[in-house]
């Protein structure tokens, strides 16, 4: 595996190559369109590309009047990238090259095995150019100023170095459900601007945890202290004689606070208590009555968080997203209350099921890998 850094590219081989990652091939007249570009300047800077070995011709294309023109893609020296999701229970990583294909990918429970398996994918990258940057995700905070909160800092740094990321390999950071929403943007369905896209919506994720990623004008929010969306931090309860908790919202709302709630509920008639929400849902599936009406109760719960959320925002879209949020027996609840007491909000289940955040955190390396490559960096 190597790194490298490398001559920042004019301003208009920047363009180009950028243009070029994007559209996978091209040729150069479509290239000078796609960059509004002249055909003078888009040739001179694909000489620059090519005497840098950053591009490399793919073929020939005919046109209609009978003229043909070289096709580009990516030269391997252009590198490649590395996207993690360092969640709860397992990690994840794709290596992705610049123009978007997959290279590599895998997953596993066990830590010892993830570190197996990432060195293995860096050995097989030797002919795929250096490793640009790395993107990982975290179910925490990620802060702009660490010395704002030590002790979260602490616990992002203690995530990313149990990977065992090579020490040279630049590194960034982002919180897991912002790379879900990045992916929802990117990837999902009726991504796109304008009417009936997603350029303005809340990835609301339910699972062990409670989060939100938010997308305004196709741009993540992060916030001032790199806590948008972090609905956790709701007082909650609000009401008389009860004071708020810290993180108390997702403590009842979270899995956790799901089997406390049903162990709490559940009698010995009903059966034997079920081990997990898992099989919490496929008893309420199955019509079983205590389990139907505790997952409409929790149903209900999530939809008023995702009113709280509408209220403030606005999105027009909320994405359900989560172990426990993408199941479909969630959904009516949610859309029930959603309805009842908030503005009028379309309400969608995500399909990228467990590989959001991998992807969103791939989008994210592409992006940090390509300006690498125009910055020299």
């Amino acid at each position: 595996m190597a790194t490298t850094t490398t001559a920042p590219l004019t301003e208009s081989a920047g363009e180009v190559f950028a243009q070029l990652a994007r559209l996978n091939r091209a040729t150069r007249p479509q290239l000078a369109a796609a960059c509004a570009l002249s055909k003078p300047t888009v040739s001179s800077a694909m000489a620059e590309l090519e005497s840098a070995g950053l591009v490399a011709r793919d073929g020939t294309a005919h046109g209609s009047t009978g003229r043909s023109a070289a096709v580009y893609r990516l030269a391997a020296d252009a590198g490649y990238v590395l996207a993690v999701d360092r969640g709860h229970t397992q990690v994840s990583f794709r290596a992705i090259a610049l123009d978007g294909t997959v290279l590599d990918e895998g997953q596993s429970t066990r830590l010892d095995r993830a570190w197996s398996m990432l060195a293995a994918a860096r050995r097989r990258r030797t002919a795929d150019g250096p490793l640009r940057r790395a993107v990982v995700a975290v179910s925490d905070v990620v802060l702009p100023d660490p010395a704002a909160d030590p002790e979260t800092a602490r616990r992002v740094a203690d995530a990313v170095e149990s990977l065992r990321l090579p020490g040279q390999v630049p590194v960034a950071v982002e919180n897991n459900v912002n790379c879900a929403a990045i992916a929802e943007l990117h990837d999902g369905d009726g991504s796109g601007e304008g009417p009936g896209g997603r350029d303005t919506f809340v990835y609301l994720q339910v699972g062990v945890g409670i989060g939100a990623g938010i997308v305004i004008g196709r741009r993540l929010l992060r916030g001032r202290n790199g806590a948008a969306g972090e609905v956790a931090r709701l007082a909650y309860p609000w009401a008389d004689g009860r004071e708020p908790g810290h993180e108390a919202l997702e403590a009842r709302i979270g899995s956790p606070g799901l089997m406390l709630q049903v162990s709490g509920a559940w009698r010995a008639d009903d059966g034997p208590l079920p081990a997990d929400p898992e099989a919490v849902f496929a008893l309420a599936a199955e019509g079983h009555p205590r389990a139907a009406a505790l997952v409409a109760r929790h149903a209900a719960e999530v939809g008023k968080l995702a009113v709280s959320l509408t209220a403030v925002l606005d999105p027009g879209l909320v994405i359900l997203g989560g172990g426990v949020g993408r199941n479909p027996l969630l959904t009516a609840g949610v859309a029930e209350t959603l309805a009842r007491l908030g503005w009028p909000t379309k309400l969608e289940v995500s399909r990228l099921g467990e590989h959001a955040t991998v992807l969103g955190a791939a989008h994210l390396a592409r992006e940090h890998g390509i300006n690498a490559v125009v910055t020299g960096a």
